[in-house]
């Protein structure tokens, strides 16, 4: 099948006459308009009869793939021989086409085009870059590689859960949870507790809503859609690349700080390595798989192969446990279903920051547990994402654990501070015995993990991982297993997410001071100010200075400097000049000051912190800057 994709402002047309093979249609049928949508012209082709299911599924991940670059969610589909010289049988083109309507109707609001009737239409093309797309979809015999699915995600889609509410007191309210519908705990000062709830025991969202934070990160120049990839594979521009950076500079450096130790490990592991297999087994991901010219591999979803790998040959005693290990995964891989990406929420390839504690025994492991947790709560609120006020726990354990360890479940969620979700199954499932995780609810309701630590009872055996007790026998360690803000990507998700729901509240939107690409932009009045500027930019050294010297209006230049959300405006004009006092405007408090040049040094540097910094990554003259998305 060949399609013709056209990202319109309108698509209309009328039926004029039939053909020999038109289809029998209702009288809706006849004309159509649909405005602001993305058009779809399709020939159905002689190739492709016989795999009707096949090029309606491959078909339908083309058009969706558009779709998400686009942001559109209406579609015409415009059935159009003229793509082909090689036309399939009217009733194979016919079963397709409404094939595709149906599967695409799911999400979208679509009008099919019928098909065998010569009709008359007007299309209006937007003209951009990706306006205009061609696509083939060849679907031969034998092609089709079966989707690598663990036993683990296959148990996960099956699995029954009792559900709770544990209080900061200890006090279990087991829940009754009927779609939307939540019986048992009295939510009244804790929606978003509700919401999540709701997204993980009952009825999802069906997620067919745009999430806000895709429009910041485009609109801020952050991150964008990588046609030229896979879907979930994005480009971060040099603003996005910057956050990202200090992003992951700052979790490493807290979790060097607590102790853990850094490696590197490889990408891409033997899928026929009987400790890897098993372990692909247990997780509850998809993976990539591929061909190497020695191995069939699979690229790694986190950095749990390489550290086990590395533990494996070491020499452990009792008395160097626990033992920490770290790495930054940049990147993880995950083979996410077409309809779960998102935007930065959800990805194909995505920076995880991993680490494990080989432990003793169990009475170490929760120990140990605790002292990660205090460090996720450190991390996370760093970054600017309160714990425990915008973000929800659940913690998820096997029914003998919880009946067994009920004890440290109430430590963890006493020591996170509020209410928390818990599923407790009936049966383990996954390698681990018990988790925890921070979720962050977005304005759709949906939630996203954030933090997570898990117990593993598995992995030690499985690797071969084995430390000398002070008995002299060889044992298998505990391990744990911490991301300890989660994935990169997910942050800023959140954030701009956080950020969307300022601006609903009526506030103004902020970045994190440490993450504003620029934190400080000075403002001349006119050209004559521009060396006096200059020489004050020179002066900051604790900030990510710039200057607007282009031939725009002070309005204009206010305006543009308020759009990218800079936490602090300096306007210069001959008063401040002579003066040596800056008119300042702050944006995190919404108001105007006057202050000397040292002032604002200090109020600069104690914004920063301690936290990790690096230079403007744009020329510093807004007149030298590119635009990266227009």
């Amino acid at each position: 099948m060949k399609i013709l994709l056209i990202h319109s402002d309108y698509l209309k047309y009328e039926v004029t006459k039939e053909t020999p093979v038109a289809e029998d249609i209702e009288e809706e049928m006849k004309k159509g308009e649909m405005e602001e949508c993305l058009s779809v012209f399709t020939a159905v082709e002689e190739k492709d009869e016989g795999k009707v299911d096949k090029v309606i599924s491959e078909g339908v991940e083309e058009i969706l793939d558009t779709v998400e670059k686009l942001d559109v969610d209406k579609i015409m589909l415009y059935p159009y021989a003229h793509l082909s010289s090689s036309l399939s049988d009217p009733d194979t083109a016919v079963e397709i086409l409404k094939g595709l309507a149906e599967e695409l109707r799911e999400d979208f609001k679509v009008h099919r085009s019928p098909f065998g009737w010569y009709k008359s239409f007007k299309l209006s093309c937007k003209g951009h870059p990706l306006s205009e797309l061609s696509k083939e979809i060849v679907v031969e015999e034998g092609e089709e590689e079966e989707e690598m699915v663990s036993k683990a995600l296959e148990a996960e889609e099956t699995m029954e859960s009792t559900w709770g509410i544990m209080d900061v007191d200890g006090t279990f309210h087991e829940l009754k949870v009927d779609g939307k519908e939540v019986q048992g705990y009295d939510f009244n000062e804790n929606q978003d507790l509700k919401d999540f709830v709701r997204y993980e025991a009952g009825e999802k969202e069906s997620g067919s809503a745009e999430s806000s934070h895709i429009d910041l990160m485009r609109n801020h120049e952050l991150v964008d859609y990588e046609e030229g990839s896979d879907p979930g594979n994005l480009r971060f521009y040099p603003k996005g690349r910057m956050m990202k950076g200090l992003l992951e500079d700052y979790v490493s450096e807290k979790t060097r700080r607590y102790g853990a130790m850094e490696i590197e490990s490889p990408i891409m592991y033997d899928i026929d390595h009987p400790a890897l297999k098993k372990h692909l087994d247990r997780f509850p991901a998809r993976q990539y798989r591929m061909e190497t010219p020695d191995k069939n591999v699979f690229l790694r979803f986190a950095a749990c192969f390489g550290q086990f790998m590395m533990a494996r040959d070491m020499t452990l005693s009792y008395r160097s446990l626990p033992v920490r290990l770290y790495e930054l995964t940049r990147y993880s891989f995950r083979a996410e279903q077409r309809g779960e990406l998102t935007g930065l929420r959800r990805l194909r390839a995505f920076t995880m920051p991993d680490s494990h504690a080989l432990c003793k025994d169990l009475d170490q492991a929760k120990d140990e547990m605790m002292t990660r947790m205090d460090l996720a709560k450190s991390v996370v609120n760093g970054i600017g994402i309160t714990v425990p006020d915008e973000l929800e726990l659940v913690i998820r354990a096997t029914q003998d654990y919880f009946e067994e360890n009920r004890d440290q479940i109430e430590k963890l969620v006493k020591n996170y501070g509020k209410p928390a979700l818990i599923e407790i199954w009936d049966d383990q499932f996954f390698y681990f015995i018990l988790k925890y995780e921070f979720n962050f609810i977005d304005p759709l309701g949906r939630a996203s993990a954030l933090v997570t630590d898990q117990v593993d009872v598995e992995q030690g055996e499985r690797y071969d991982i084995n430390y000398v007790d002070e008995d002299g026998e060889e044992k298998n360690p505990y391990i744990l297993h911490l991301s300890p803000s989660g994935a990169i990507e997910r942050v800023m998700f959140t954030l701009l997410e956080q950020a969307a729901m300022q601006e609903e509240r009526g506030e103004k939107p902020t970045f994190p001071y440490w993450l504003a690409p620029t934190q400080v932009r000075f403002v001349p009045i006119s050209d004559d100010q521009l060396d006096h500027v200059k020489k004050l930019e020179k002066e900051i050294e604790t900030a990510r200075v710039d200057i607007d010297d282009t031939d725009r209006t002070v309005s204009r230049k206010i305006r543009a400097a308020e759009k990218e959300w800079i936490p602090f405006i300096v306007v210069v004009g001959q008063d401040e000049v002579e003066s040596g006092d800056l008119s300042v405007r702050i944006r995190e408090k919404e108001e105007q000051v006057e202050m000397p040049l040292e002032e604002l040094k200090k109020v600069l540097k104690e914004k920063q912190g301690d936290m990790p910094y690096r230079e403007v990554p744009l020329p510093k003259y807004l007149s030298k800057r590119a635009t990266f998305v227009g």
